[in-house]
C-alpha cells in the first residue's frame, strides 16, 4: 500500500523547517512587524537629543530593518537579505488593506457617542494621502536594496572583524538613510510647500543616527543571530 502524496512530502518540509537558521527564522519575524511598524511611528516627529534636529519617529523602527537586512547579508548572504527586502512587501499590503478595511467599517455607537476624540485620532494617524502611501513602499524598497548592496560591496572577500562590520554598516546606512529622506520627502511632499529644511534636517538626522547607532545595533545582531544559530 502507498502512502498519500501528502505525507511523503512531510519529512521534506520538516527537513527544510529545521535546515532554516533559528537567528534567521526570528530576524525574519521581526523584519516583517519593523514594516508595519515604521509607518505608523513616522506620524510623530521627535527632537534628537542635544541637537536641534528633528527627525519621524519611524526611523527607529526602519533602521532596526537596516540593522536586520546588513546582519543576514553578513551571516547568511545578500541573496537572502534581498529576498528579505522584497518579501517585506508582503505584511505591508497587508497590513495597509486591513487598515483601509477597519476604516471603511462604521464605528460603533458606544464609541461614537462617548469616545468620538479617541475615533478622531485613530483616523488621522491611520489615514494617509495616496502620495504617501506610495512614497513609503518606494523609499523602502530603495533604501533597502541599496544598503544590503553596499554593505556586501564593502565587504570584499574578508570579514573584516568587529571594526570593519561596525564600519560598513555605518557607511552602507548613512548613505541608504539619505536616499530614503530624499525619495520619501519629494514623493509625499514636493510641490505642496518648500521642502528645503525638512528635507536637509531629515537627512543629517538619519545620517546621525546611522552613524551613532547602527554600527553597535548590527554588532550586537550579529552576535545573537550567531548564538541563535548554535
Amino acid at each position: 500500500m502507498t502512502e498519500p502524496a501528502n505525507e511523503k512530502a512531510l519529512p521534506e518540509i520538516n527537513q527544510a523547517a529545521a535546515a532554516m537558521p533559528r537567528g534567521l527564522f526570528v530576524y525574519m519575524l521581526l523584519y516583517g512587524g519593523m514594516t508595519v511598524l515604521a509607518g505608523v511611528l513616522a506620524f510623530k516627529q521627535v527632537q534628537l537629543p542635544f541637537t536641534q534636529l528633528a527627525v519621524e519617529a519611524g526611523i527607529f523602527a526602519f533602521l532596526i530593518l537596516v540593522v536586520i537586512s546588513s546582519t543576514v547579508a553578513q551571516l547568511y548572504g545578500q541573496k537572502i537579505a534581498n529576498r528579505i527586502v522584497w518579501w517585506g512587501f508582503l505584511p505591508l499590503a497587508v497590513s495597509a488593506g486591513l487598515i483601509w478595511l477597519v476604516l471603511s467599517l462604521p464605528a460603533s455607537p458606544e464609541m461614537l457617542e462617548f469616545r468620538s476624540a479617541d475615533l478622531g485620532a485613530f483616523e488621522t494617524v491611520l489615514s494617509q494621502t495616496p502620495r504617501i502611501m506610495l512614497a513609503g513602499p518606494v523609499a523602502y524598497l530603495v533604501s533597502l536594496l541599496l544598503n544590503v548592496w553596499i554593505f556586501s560591496r564593502l565587504r570584499g572577500s574578508g570579514d573584516g572583524g568587529t571594526l570593519g562590520l561596525m564600519a560598513r554598516g555605518a557607511i552602507a546606512s548613512a548613505l541608504s538613510q539619505a536616499i530614503d529622506s530624499v525619495i520619501f520627502i519629494t514623493l509625499a511632499f514636493y510641490g505642496e510647500f518648500d521642502i528645503t529644511n525638512l528635507l536637509i534636517g531629515q537627512v543629517i538626522a538619519k545620517v546621525v543616527l546611522s552613524i551613532v547607532l547602527v554600527p553597535f545595533l548590527i554588532t550586537l545582531g550579529v552576535k545573537l543571530a550567531q548564538r541563535l544559530d548554535r
